[in-house]
């Protein structure tokens, strides 16, 4: 009987149907796999995974090997981005057991959770050496039948192993340090294509945070490292030439091919460092990306949706084929464009007759943007035609489940394009966001991890959540001036230290009152999104920034001491973490303009803004609400800033080259 039929997940939700006897994670079907005396298969996942959807089709969906999985096991399904807590556990394990990691992934375990085998992918026949799925299942089944006491013991080891304390010693990041760090980057940088070393290449978004406010020694070399990478993605094939917005990842070196789902967190943190470069480039690729985010991501409710499938089908009802929907061949530019702007398109835009992607189709690159305003104004036709049409294709499925954190990086991303840009219509959907973050995950004083539908799920939220929401809103507060939005992000930032804290000073992904795994999840390191850890010490450093509360800016000193050693290592993880040192470093700014909106006033805070890392708030009066705010009156009737570091500050300005 498959059980995920009253499942929230889309990704479980994409498994109802499989012959499999799912379970969704839960005390029931560990209990179940203890009275049938079988192990547990737990498949982990998520919606717009390519790989996991070839191994549903190649294996879930086949009754053969259904039928051995429901004999021989209990099945449990997890979506990783419903309970990135289960995740994590899991996946330490993984790279732990196999040295890499990866979705699908596919664990076997035992009742109390501790595994014993642990893999990726598993294809549904052997290739290259490597075993299939069911020849897997076959010799673990037979392993825990005929030796249960050796797999048993080597469950019990992997789980001991997880669970070694992983403390590490804590040092403060110094000016030196950091530099250190650049000189690291600098050695994987890859001076050709940009981005940091090879295939696959991942947007480095918080790396290159960091190298934007970077000012030591070597700012001219992280000046140079961010703009090779942001003009090699923002021509890319990653980059959706025609629509907005960026794939996860590119599979070449060169950023040539992507894998083609759309993720939210990526483009809500590429939005926002676009939006910071204050360049051309910048402007117009955040922009694009804003606009695809409200257009395609959007959910009625006013949230943002988790992601874009990689796939879509070949044909209504047929088998869903990576890529179709955003590839195109010279014929298909000219059968839209007609022959004259086919030709121009398709040399703008790297279109071959033999392909840069597969079966003699091409992503779109855009290695040189047209200068001249005839050209761009042609641009800007083609891709409206371009877009037009490929709106007739079969669309990717969407995974339309709303994440609390990937909201609260939506909402400051949407913020700093519509502060930056002079787009009141984003400033509007980021404050609707919050709204529904605020109306639906938010209860007692708790966020829960994910809605769908405006139904709010069950599972609470983990420590990513409550530091991405928390700087989502006071975001909020900065560009509206309305204390509501600081009360609630210092209510979560209270919660979060008292809930999430750990003996050296750093923080647990998971609240102390969780679920018990085999394991308590702790990853300061930095993946695609921003890990919890990072997520948390920025919004503490605002908070602080903003409040003056002087706990927010200790906490978050003690807690980057804890992830030094991984900055001196491994700076590639450490880039959010680090961008918040250089700003503890710089101070940071803490900026209060006050006085009537306009011209004048706006002058004043896109000048402010320009510096990396300042905190800006603006409003007509002073107020109480925000103490950064509190007695701050116009001068001689102008809009006046009043720029200060530590709550000391600067006399104030009425004009923007008084700041900085």
């Amino acid at each position: 009987m498959n059980r995920l039929g009253a499942a929230t997940s889309p990704y479980l939700l994409q498994h109802v149907d499989n012959p499999v006897d799912w379970w969704e994670w839960g005390p029931e079907a560990f209990a179940e796999a203890k009275r049938r005396n079988v192990p547990i298969l737990l498949s982990v996942g998520y919606a717009a995974c390519h790989w996991c959807h070839v191994m549903a089709h190649e294996s879930f969906e086949d009754q053969a090997t259904a039928d051995y999985l429901n004999e021989h096991y209990v099945s449990i399904k997890v979506d990783r981005e419903e309970r990135p807590d289960v995740d994590a556990v899991y996946m330490q394990a993984t790279t732990a057991m196999t040295g890499q990691g990866g979705w699908p992934m596919t664990v076997v375990m035992d009742h109390e959770g501790a595994p014993f085998f642990a893999g990726t992918y598993l294809p549904d026949q052997p290739r290259h050496g490597s075993p299939s799925f069911t020849q897997v299942l076959r010799a673990l089944s037979g392993a825990w039948s005929d030796r249960g006491d050796d797999v048993r013991q080597t469950a019990a080891n992997v789980a001991e192993h997880l669970r070694r304390d992983a403390s590490l010693p804590s040092y403060a990041l110094t000016g030196e340090r950091i530099d250190g760090a650049v000189a690291t980057l600098a050695q994987e940088f890859d001076a050709m294509a940009g981005g940091f070393g090879g295939a696959p290449k991942f947007p480095p978004t918080m790396v290159l945070e960091f190298l934007r406010r970077y000012r030591g020694e070597s700012v001219q070399q992280a000046r140079h490292m961010l703009a090779r990478t942001v003009a090699a993605m923002a021509g890319s094939g990653m980059y959706d030439q025609v629509g907005g917005g960026f794939a996860r990842y590119a599979v070449d070196r060169g950023w040539v091919v992507p894998h083609f789902e759309k993720m939210l967190y990526d483009n809500a943190q590429l939005l926002g460092l676009y939006a910071r470069l204050g360049s051309e480039l910048g402007d117009r690729i955040a922009t694009e990306t804003a606009d695809f985010l409200l257009r395609e991501l959007r959910t009625d409710e006013g949230g943002f949706a988790s992601a874009l499938d990689a796939d879509s089908p070949a044909e209504p009802g047929g088998h869903a084929e990576e890529g179709l929907f955003y590839a195109w061949t010279p014929e298909q530019l000219t059968a839209v464009l007609g022959p004259t702007d086919g030709a121009w398109a398709a040399e703008l835009f790297n279109v071959t007759e033999d392909g840069t992607f597969e079966d003699g189709m091409s992503t779109l690159q855009l290695r040189h943007h047209p200068q001249d305003p005839a050209d761009r104004t042609r641009l800007a036709d083609v891709r409206r035609r371009l877009l037009a049409a490929r709106e007739q294709r079969p669309r990717p499925a969407r995974d339309d489940k709303v994440v609390a954190a990937w909201n609260g990086l939506a909402i400051s991303g949407l913020v700093d394009a519509g502060r930056r840009l002079g787009r009141p219509d984003y400033l509007a959907a980021a404050t609707q966001a919050g709204e529904l973050i605020e109306r639906l995950h938010l209860r007692d004083g708790r966020l829960r991890r994910v809605s769908r539908d405006g139904v709010v799920g069950a599972h609470a939220g983990v420590l990513e959540d409550y530091g991405c929401v928390a700087s989502g809103f006071l975001a909020l507060a900065q560009a509206t001036a309305d204390p509501r939005w600081l009360t609630l992000a210092t209510g979560l930032l209270d919660t979060a230290l008292a809930g999430f804290a750990a003996p050296d000073g750093g923080f647990y992904d998971t609240s102390a009152d969780a679920e018990v795994l085999v394991t308590r999840p702790r990853d300061p390191g930095d993946n695609a999104s921003p890990s919890g850890f990072s997520s948390l010490v920025h919004a503490l450093v605002e908070a602080h920034a903003l409040t003056g509360v002087g706990r927010y800016r200790d906490a978050a000193e003690t807690a980057l001491a804890t992830v030094s050693v991984l900055a001196d290592k491994a700076p590639r993880f450490a880039g959010w973490s680090l961008a918040a040192a250089v700003t503890m470093l710089d101070g940071p700014l803490e900026v209060a303009v006050v006085g009537p909106p306009g011209a004048r006033r706006d002058a004043l805070v896109a000048r402010a803004l320009a510096l990396p890392g300042a905190v800006v708030v603006a409003a007509e009066e002073a107020s109480e609400g925000i103490p950064l705010l509190a007695g701050r009156t116009p001068l001689d009737g102008l809009p006046a800033a009043y720029v200060c570091r530590g709550f000391v500050c600067e006399r104030p300005v009425t004009e923007p080259d008084g700041i900085g």
